[in-house]
């Protein structure tokens, strides 16, 4: 097993260019089998979890070609004929659900395992299962797999209990070819669901809404092939900014939409960073002033996003003051204190809350394992500031979602390095 050893580094310093969205660019690959037709999707990051979306595509009867000098994929869906997913595919990856609305509105029946993905906490799909039930479709779940078929799809207004990304994202590809209207109410908001609604109206899609809690989806009766670029991706933008905090550097960050990022911008100036909008980019810049402590709540888009929790954590070990975190989304997503304390941050969690010390709890490194994908990226954040050496296991996680991590990191002055355990 691959692990990061990390040493204590000095401020980061220079540029860093955002790769495409890994969360925009999976439910768009999916979205691809919706067309017979073929699809060009640039500024699609090299990753894990991007080979196991095109693995799922070529089992289906996809051809689907990579060229990463470009970040480039094409999917010609024309040979789709496969309704079930390789059960070993699933279990590598949650967004392999993406697929099923897609399915069952192209070939009228899909088969999948329970997703797998980080263990972040309870993610069930009853919302994907009730928005296609809400459509005309027929969905078993058991304890390990998904079967869904129906004879057709029909528009329909679908009210999410929870304004849930993964089960607006399949209600709507679903939705864009089903006979009628469909009204998804309490949709989430997040970038990624305006990502894809664009690339499907591309495909000749009619989705007015996306971005707001109230989506609108008239159905068409065919969807063609087109092109598109994926979003940059606003969880790593927001991870290197606050790496050029915790370091107390002076980081320029490009290709980032700083809209995407508004909650990590103002949370990071309410601790004292100063945030420059520049022509090529965000710089962020952590030696100016005395950073301090501050209180986050993660919430759905708009607010402050849970994916950043972790990595944000980190920065709140070094600062001057103590500060309360609250986690509302996943409720395991503190595994990260318990490795974070072993490197002396003496965390405190009480249920959803999570109470850091800040400064007053020096870090130091220590042989420290990464429990999901953002919780390895705020282990590293935290090993650049310990004093000493901070060797980090299970990087498999953080590959799946950081695109050439440690190359982007050492570009910066980041003393870190992958190495064969």
């Amino acid at each position: 097993m691959a692990k990061y050893i990390v040493e204590h580094s000095g401020p980061l310093y220079g540029e860093v260019e955002i790769s495409g969205a890994k969360n925009a660019a999976l439910p768009i690959l999916a979205a691809t089998v919706l067309t017979d037709g073929i699809c060009e999707i640039n500024e699609v990051p090299r990753l894990k979890d991007i080979d196991v979306m095109c693995r799922i595509l070529r089992s289906l009867g996809a051809k689907v070609e990579e060229d990463w000098e470009e970040h480039t994929i094409t999917v010609d869906g024309s040979g789709i004929h496969i309704s079930e997913v390789p059960y070993d595919l699933v279990k590598l990856m949650r967004a392999s659900i993406f697929v099923m609305g897609p399915l069952l509105a192209r070939l009228g029946k899909a088969t999948i395992a329970q997703p797998g993905g980080c263990a972040i906490g309870d993610r069930p799909i009853n919302l994907h299962a009730k928005g296609l039930r809400a459509l005309g479709g027929r969905i078993l779940i058991s304890d390990d797999m998904v079967y869904a078929n129906a004879d057709s799809l029909t528009g329909a207004l679908v009210y999410l209990d929870f304004p849930s990304v993964g089960a607006t994202e399949n209600i709507m590809m679903a939705a864009a070819v089903a006979k009628g209207t469909t009204i998804i109410e309490n949709a989430a908001e997040e970038p990624e669901i305006v990502d894809l609604a664009s690339f499907l109206n591309r495909m000749g899609a009619k989705i007015k809404g996306a971005g707001t809690d109230t989506i609108r989806i008239e159905g068409v009766e065919k969807l063609h092939g087109t092109r598109h670029a994926v979003i940059p991706d606003r969880i790593e933008t927001g991870t290197f900014m606050v790496a050029a905090a915790i370091t107390r550097g002076n980081v320029l960050i490009k290709n980032c939409l700083p809209d995407h990022v508004r909650p990590v911008i103002a949370k990071l100036i309410e601790c004292g960073a100063v945030i420059q909008d520049e022509l090529e980019g965000m710089r962020v810049r952590g030696d100016i002033n005395k950073l301090v402590a501050t209180d986050i709540k993660t919430l759905p888009y708009p607010g402050f996003p849970t994916d950043m929790q972790a990595p944000f954590m980190a920065l709140l070990t070094t600062v001057s003051g103590s500060s309360t975190v609250i986690e509302t989304v996943f409720e395991n997503r503190f595994m990260h204190t318990a490795e974070l304390s072993k490197m002396g941050a003496n965390i405190r969690v009480e249920g959803k809350n999570a109470y850091v010390p800040g400064d007053k709890c020096p870090l130091e490194g220590t042989q420290v394992v990464s429990t999901d994908l953002r919780a390895g990226a705020a282990l590293v954040l935290a090993g650049l500031v310990a004093k000493g050496t901070t060797e980090v296991s299970q990087i498999h996680h953080v590959e799946r979602g950081y695109e050439n991590f440690v190359e982007k990191m050492s570009g910066l002055g980041a003393k870190i390095r992958k190495v064969e355990d």
